[in-house]
């Protein structure tokens, strides 16, 4: 496709964290960009505030289709979006350009030399970690982004286009649409078992994805994953690997093994073993790239992190409430670990918002593990997105599996209320629904508890 015969360019999900990204893009390329999202959100709001008109009705009277020629028009929608979405089947129907968000990003990435990040979990805080070191660098890249940056206030960086860096998703089967020069798979636990079916044919996805790479190309794949490539690891016998890791004052301090030797004092300020992996990795692929492993240093140390991926809302000595994205078991797993490496005497409430009856229904038993951890766990509802309910598949069952003698289901109405009368010093609110929309709300009532 060539997209400068492109003018116009309408968005089915504007409001998607990987959507919007594109849409600014474009935006910021001189197309016409407009769209459709179900919801006004603090992301719809930012596009609008750029001038990108967004409607919130499926129907296609709410669309300017005076402007969109077929010829000169092209129709991006997320997978997210049902088939019967009446403007998708107008587009289809009309003779429309109609292209999915991973089928664009592979027209926008394929003339560039792109950096690719795969894995069920780390791509999003991997992708801007390695978009920042880049940047900050001074290489000419764009990134997309599956998140905001704390650096740039933004899931883009637009710094050129020579370079191109993005994540790589497994959903749908997205990023077999990619043809990275370098990439990196970070994980492959099970996950999206209502695509996949069963955990080998997402294996085998993944093996599909590392066949992608341009020739020559280069694959980064953490150690013990089944797959050949460059490994890396935490303190272990890999190709790149972290070591000699202290911290203080709450941030990483380690030295980088490579297959050229070892290069010290990277700091690093996100908590947690799996947050240091994404760094590693990031490190490694700039350092393929051939970025001189002072300057990533002085880079490291400046990244400030993605909103909703251990996120410290109030840090005191009384009180630290974070928020965290995390909506798979091993996430969960994840979030722990970092809480108990930084607050090891410290009680801890986790409020986790379940996403999707399927992810629910489909390891339910994990949650219940990774959750039992917590020192006191608070439910909300099963958050549905694009799901009609599962018979039997509740948070009420969900509870009912949590080995923890200090656990309830509430409601959002009764929610501030309820983390009030914990008397743990960590509050923690996980998940991936609309449990982020409550965080500024809670913060506040914590802030005023006095």
């Amino acid at each position: 496709m060539n997209l400068s015969k492109i003018h116009n360019i309408y968005f089915i999900g504007i409001g998607g964290i990987g959507m919007s990204a594109i849409a600014r893009y474009f935006k910021a390329s001189n197309k016409q960009v407009s769209g459709y999202d179900k919801t006004q959100t603090e992301i719809t709001n930012s596009l609008q505030d750029i001038g990108i008109e967004v409607v919130f009705e499926d129907e296609i009277a709410n669309v300017q289709v005076n402007y969109l020629d077929s010829e000169t028009t092209l129709v991006v929608y997320t997978p997210a979006v049902p088939k019967t979405h009446s403007q998708l089947v107008y587009f289809k129907d009309n003779g429309f350009k109609v292209l999915k968000r991973s089928e664009i990003l592979g027209v926008i990435t394929q003339n560039t030399y792109c950096l690719a990040v795969a894995g069920t979990h780390g791509k999003t805080t991997t992708t801007s970690i390695l978009g920042h070191l880049l940047n900050a660098c001074d290489v000419s890249l764009t990134a997309f982004l599956g998140g905001i940056s704390e650096n740039y206030n933004s899931n883009l960086i637009l710094n050129g286009n020579e370079v191109s860096v993005v994540e790589a998703d497994e959903f749908d089967r997205s990023f077999l649409t990619l043809s990275p020069d370098l990439a990196c798979i970070t994980s492959m636990d099970a996950d999206h078992l209502d695509i996949y079916g069963d955990a080998s044919e997402l294996i085998k996805t993944f093996e599909d994805f590392s066949k992608k790479l341009k020739p020559n190309g280069k694959l980064f794949v953490k150690n013990g994953l089944p797959l050949d490539g460059i490994t890396y690891g935490i303190e272990d016998d890999a190709d790149y690997s972290a070591q000699n890791i202290t911290i203080k004052n709450g941030t990483y301090v380690f030295d980088v093994k490579t297959p050229k030797g070892l290069f010290k004092q990277f700091q690093f300020n996100l908590p947690g073993r799996h947050n240091l992996s994404n760094a590693l990795v990031a490190l490694a692929m700039s350092m393929e790239y051939g970025i001189p492993h002072d300057k990533l240093i002085q880079a490291l140390a400046s990244y400030k992190g993605v909103k909703r991926r251990f996120t410290y809302q109030i840090k005191t000595d009384d009180l630290v409430f974070i928020d965290d994205y995390a909506h798979h078991p091993e996430e969960i797993n994840a979030v722990h670990q970092a809480v108990r490496e930084m607050y090891p005497n410290d009680k801890v409430v986790a409020v986790f918002q379940p996403h999707l009856f399927s992810r629910t229904q489909d390891f339910a038993q994990d949650f219940a593990k990774s959750l039992a951890q917590f020192d006191q766990v608070i439910l909300l509802d099963i958050y549905p997105a694009r799901e009609l309910p599962i018979k039997g598949v509740t948070s009420e069952w969900l509870l009912s599996l949590i080995d923890n003698n200090n656990k309830q289901l509430v409601s959002k109405d009764t929610l501030i209320k309820n983390i009030k009368q914990s008397d743990a010093k960590i509050v923690l609110t996980i998940g991936a629904g609309d449990i982020g929309a409550e965080v500024s709300k809670i913060k506040q009532a914590l802030i005023n508890e006095d």
